[in-house]
């Protein structure tokens, strides 16, 4: 019993130590894993931030009525560029019967005032020429002569003030009525002009749409927008992170979406000192002016996004940020230089700006260094399988 037991341990240390000698061999038989390298690049490397937002003109203006009423014709489409002056709408008015009656006494009781007017005056011309008769053959004085003229002037006077405030009711009256009245010409107010000259945006009403004028109470109804199209800005949200890197004057750089293939250079005119809450995240609204445009047409309200240029370094010594190391004790970055065959040194370098693909070396290396590349896997770099 002992012997079988014997036996049976060294059969077992035996089969152990063969598949262990099997093991080894199969280890060497397997290829030593050889590391590739990389020489430095002379790149141009940019440190951006995206914000998104849209294309807008830098001012659109919006065409009111001055007077309440019916679209009765309109005169433009958008798409269509329009000179200062031009004509846009005609409105036909719907009087107000409130206004109208009141502007029908206003015109009564004016009249009524000129007659009283012209009674007195008549009455004070008469009693001026006796008076004056008097005076030229020196039977009453000067000084009571002077107090009947002042009346006589007087009641003149008044005549000429009511038959002013007749004709400006009148005209009142006219202008409710129909909008217009003799004298304004080119000012009716039933005709709409263009107040700047450009392109015509959008006319949101259609002929037969009631319209209300812009006064102090109510901002009143648009009947036309209208921009300078080759002043074009960028209008976006930056996130409260990206914020504090930026400021006003970095240029950017836009990209429409419906424009392929094609940037567009602008400069940051506007950061927005207040942020606002979207989605649960502080957004700051920001601008900027696009530059002159040769002859590429961006149409207003397209989507785009813009890339602000925190920092560049254009043609510096640089190497992908995947070959750099960093010490674990000092945490100071390095690379390993190949000083032979599969033989690499540690040298210390010092970076500079990453755009996280490229980062710039300022010292440490040489273009005609050869870097080595160490996070692989049998020979391939890791960041070229992803």
């Amino acid at each position: 019993m002992k012997r079988t037991k014997t036996i049976i341990i060294l059969i077992s240390i035996v089969v152990v130590f063969g598949v262990a000698l099997y093991y080894l061999w199969q280890k060497n038989q397997e290829d030593p894993i050889t590391y590739t390298s990389e020489a430095p690049t002379e790149e141009t490397i940019m440190v951006k931030t995206v914000a998104t937002g849209s294309i807008v003109p830098k001012e659109e203006i919006l065409i009111k009525p001055n007077i309440s009423g019916v679209i009765e014709e309109i005169f433009i489409e958008a798409g269509e560029y329009v000179k200062q002056g031009d004509l846009i709408a005609q409105i036909r008015v719907i009087p107000n019967v409130s206004n109208l009656t009141s502007a029908k006494n206003s015109i009564a009781s004016n009249q009524t005032a000129l007659q009283t007017a012209e009674i007195n005056f008549k009455t004070q011309k008469a009693i001026y020429d006796r008076q004056k008769a008097l005076f030229d053959k020196g039977v009453i004085s000067a000084n009571d002569f002077d107090q009947v003229n002042n009346t006589y002037l007087q009641a003149k006077q008044q005549v000429e003030q009511a038959r002013i405030n007749v004709t400006q009711s009148r005209q009142n009256y006219d202008i409710i009525k129909t909008g217009t009245t003799s004298g304004l010409g080119s000012i009716a107010q039933t005709q709409v002009r263009a107040t700047v000259s450009g392109m015509v945006l959008d006319v949101p009403v259609e002929v037969g749409n009631q319209v209300i004028e812009a006064n102090n109470f109510n901002e009143g109804t648009s009947i036309a927008s209208l921009a300078d199209v080759t002043k074009m800005i960028f209008e976006g949200k930056v996130d409260e992170s990206e914020v504090g890197k930026i400021k006003e004057g970095l240029p950017l750089e836009i990209t429409v979406g419906a424009i392929e293939d094609q940037k567009f250079d602008a400069t940051l005119d506007y950061i927005a000192p207040k942020g606002v809450a979207e989605n649960g995240a502080i957004q700051f609204e920001i601008k900027g002016s696009l530059k002159k445009m040769d002859s590429t047409f961006i149409r207003a309200g397209l989507s785009a996004n813009a890339s602000i240029i925190l920092d560049k370094a254009e043609n510096v010594l640089a190497i992908k940020e995947a070959l750099v190391q960093y010490d674990d004790k000092t945490k100071k970055p390095f690379v390993e230089v190949e000083v032979g065959d599969q033989k690499f040194e540690r040298k210390d370098i010092e970076l500079g700006i990453s755009d996280g693909i490229f980062v710039e070396v300022k010292s440490g290396i040489t273009k005609d260094d050869k870097i080595k590349v160490w996070n692989q896997v049998q020979g391939v770099p890791k960041y070229a399988q992803q």
